[in-house]
């Protein structure tokens, strides 16, 4: 069977030639004799696979030394919670910036923990947007600034990044990291699930500061980043299998050029399919031009009807998963960095033929 474009927001479509090597490798990983699925994680050989990860990725990100590099489980669900558990220890207050299904989710769990002050929303806007953030009252003595810096749901992003002085800036970049460069050294703790933009489901990537770690007192130790820290992200075994393809990930990602050729191909196929909807009379973007995702597009038609038809007759041509989120309906194109440009242009082709047959 030949291989279909997938645009799933996750999990979602790795790169042909990693799915290739891990394929080679499955029984006899590099003459060892057995597949990293069975090896111990205490061993030489594992040790080695999540060492090279940790090192590509910090290449990769320019990760400043004083960050730790953490290999977590539990999805990025589970850092809504961790967050402000390890964080959120002085003023037991902390500011969140709401800008979609995320970052409720987010909310609703950091407020069983301690007082949460939504200082800015795109609620209003049928979160197409990201908030001003320039009147945003950011507080002063707030443990932590939480914001989403792509919604993988509503398709917008930060262009810039809120300044919040002395305030630690924590994001969820779940569905946009390794897309181009970031200044690390702007945020006081990263994370990111893996199934998007890294590797497979069951990996969770945290960079976090080192100042910010170890001062939560009666932490569970599953909870605890001193303790994941401390141990090398091996306090209990790690998503082994998971961990070797987010490394086989990263080493593409240098070999491709780094980040900011990524970024530069990545701003190039979103041109593609953006443009195709900016001059179409049957698909709109719901987003506002200055905050579009470049990794996630949501388009509508705004006929039901016609928007089940496209996406039956797409799915025949092998443009699988293009249905929105089911909080919003329409469609949703994820392009993550492992879609090539020319899945793109298919999908572009197709909306061409859909649409002349839909005036």
């Amino acid at each position: 069977m030949a291989r279909v474009y997938n645009f799933s927001a996750g999990p979602a479509v790795l790169p042909q030639v990693v799915l290739q090597r891990a394929a080679q490798e499955m029984l006899d990983y590099q003459g060892c004799g057995l597949s990293v699925m069975e090896m111990s994680h205490r061993g030489k050989t594992f040790e080695g696979i999540i060492a090279n990860a940790e090192k590509d990725l910090r290449e990769l990100m320019a990760i400043p030394v004083n960050y730790k590099v953490l290999f977590l489980q539990g999805g990025a669900s589970l850092q809504f919670t961790m967050v402000p558990l390890n964080l959120m220890v002085k003023s037991k207050k902390a500011d969140y910036v709401h800008t979609g299904a995320w970052s409720k989710k987010a909310i609703t769990e950091a407020k069983k923990i301690g007082q949460v002050n939504i200082v800015a929303s795109s609620e209003p806007d049928k979160f197409t947007c990201i908030p001003d953030l320039s009147k945003a009252k950011f507080s002063p003595d707030a443990d932590y600034v939480y914001i989403v810096t792509n919604n993988t749901i509503e398709g917008t992003v930060y262009q810039t990044v809120p300044n919040t002085g002395n305030v630690p800036l924590v994001a969820d970049m779940s569905s946009n990291i390794l897309c181009e460069s970031v200044d690390v050294a702007k945020f006081g703790l990263i994370f990111a699930g893996a199934q998007k933009n890294i590797g497979p489901a069951g990996l969770t990537v945290v960079i976090v500061r080192e100042d910010l770690i170890g001062k939560a007192a009666g932490l569970a130790a599953m909870l605890d980043y001193k303790v994941h820290a401390d141990d090398g992200s091996m306090f209990n075994t790690p998503p082994c299998y998971a961990i070797y393809i987010a490394g086989l990930v990263f080493e593409w990602l240098k070999a491709k050029g780094g980040l900011t050729a990524m970024a530069e191909y990545n701003r190039k196929k979103a041109k593609v399919l953006y443009d195709y909807i900016d001059q179409s009379k049957l698909f709109k973007s719901p987003v506002k031009k200055e905050n579009r995702s470049l990794m996630n597009v949501p388009f509508i038609i705004g006929d039901e009807k016609k928007e089940e038809a496209f996406l039956a007759e797409a799915s025949k041509k092998g443009l699988k998963t293009l249905k929105g989120h089911r909080s919003v309906g329409g469609m949703r194109a994820s392009i993550y960095n492992a879609m090539p440009i020319e899945g793109v242009q298919a999908l572009v082709n197709f909306m061409a033929e859909f649409e002349a047959k839909n005036k």
